[in-house]
């Protein structure tokens, strides 16, 4: 009597079902601990506490096309404020056109290994070519928050390819309006080399030049990395460890990647100079915690800031 309805029943939950593989759910907790001794910056000489909370949403459009969506919230322990909230930090398709790999929404864009750029970018970009590949992209760098600079319109094409054991690339960044309010425009080159004696470590070092609008300090700059294996998620004690040199004018950069105070170097100090040490350790499964050290120093003038960054992060 209910062999059609029972039919009709099971077909629509093979199509849910089908529709929920198209969806998956994975999310990253983070808690940092970060201390500064900073002279010639005030504000800065702080402590910070926080818990940051991601959960990302991947979902599947057709054979070619992927959604991304990601909510972030921060958690300030240091303070009862109740300033804490939630944001649509990401949503950006990905897909083809053609022989053409294609980003477009908001997302995050780190270019020169993240020594010009690391942080939240509202825009569409185009790659191609897969041993040797053009990257080049056209949005607005807005991070969303207090940190670095922003800039109205950016323009950025990256060139990379892998030589016997060498990583080569090279870069065009420009930010047109830096800072939205300004007329300041800045464009950098960058080159670099990454070379891997064998698959633990590796020795790389990267050149950049820039051109900012009424900046008369140095214009170039360079960053020296020295990387010894590295912790992975999924397995349980790997570890890893890394040295980095940093020699950068102010105009090689608009917001910097790093966890020290870089971007606090402003024009009034050249930029800046000096290293960090840091290393990770998987304690678990999809746990991995992670303590960096900067010692950083103004190219002209007093200014100068010893950091020491610690994290764990929880995958799911």
């Amino acid at each position: 009597e209910f062999a059609d309805e029972l039919d009709t029943l099971g077909v629509r939950v093979a199509n849910l079902e089908k529709k929920a593989d198209n969806v998956k759910i994975t999310g990253e907790v983070r808690y940092h601990y970060a201390e500064n001794d900073a002279k010639a910056f005030a504000d800065k000489n702080t402590f910070e506490t926080k818990l940051r909370s991601r959960i990302w949403v991947n979902g599947q459009i057709n054979d070619d096309w992927t959604y991304t969506g990601m909510l972030q919230n921060e958690q300030n322990l240091g303070n009862d404020n109740g300033d804490e909230g939630v944001d649509f930090q990401r949503a950006y398709l990905n897909g083809k056109l053609g022989g053409l790999k294609v980003q477009a929404g908001r997302y995050n864009l780190k270019v020169a290994e993240g020594n010009v750029y690391d942080n939240r970018f509202d825009g569409i970009q185009a790659s191609y070519g897969k041993d040797i590949k053009l990257t080049a992209g056209y949005g607005d760098a807005d991070p969303g928050n207090d940190k670095g600079s922003k800039a109205e319109d950016v323009y950025y094409a990256e060139l990379s390819g892998k030589v016997g054991s060498f990583d080569l690339m090279g870069g065009y960044y420009a930010f047109t309006k830096e800072g939205v309010t300004s007329d300041v425009d800045t464009d950098i080159w960058a080159v670099g080399a990454n070379y891997a004696f064998d698959k633990n470590f590796k020795l790389g070092a990267m050149y950049l030049n820039g051109d900012k609008d009424g900046y008369k300090g140095e214009d170039d700059g360079f960053v020296v990395t020295a990387k010894y294996k590295g912790a992975k998620a999924s397995q349980v004690g790997s570890w890893g460890l890394e040295a980095k040199y940093y020699d950068q004018g102010r105009s090689t950069y608009v917001d910097h990647t790093m966890d020290g105070l870089a971007d606090s170097y402003t024009d009034k100090w050249d930029g800046f100079e000096g290293y960090s040490v840091a290393a990770d350790y998987t304690l678990a499964k999809n746990i991995v915690a992670k303590v960096q050290y900067f010692d950083l120093e103004a190219k002209k003038g007093q200014a100068d800031a010893e950091t020491i960054w610690s994290q764990v992060v929880f995958t799911f």
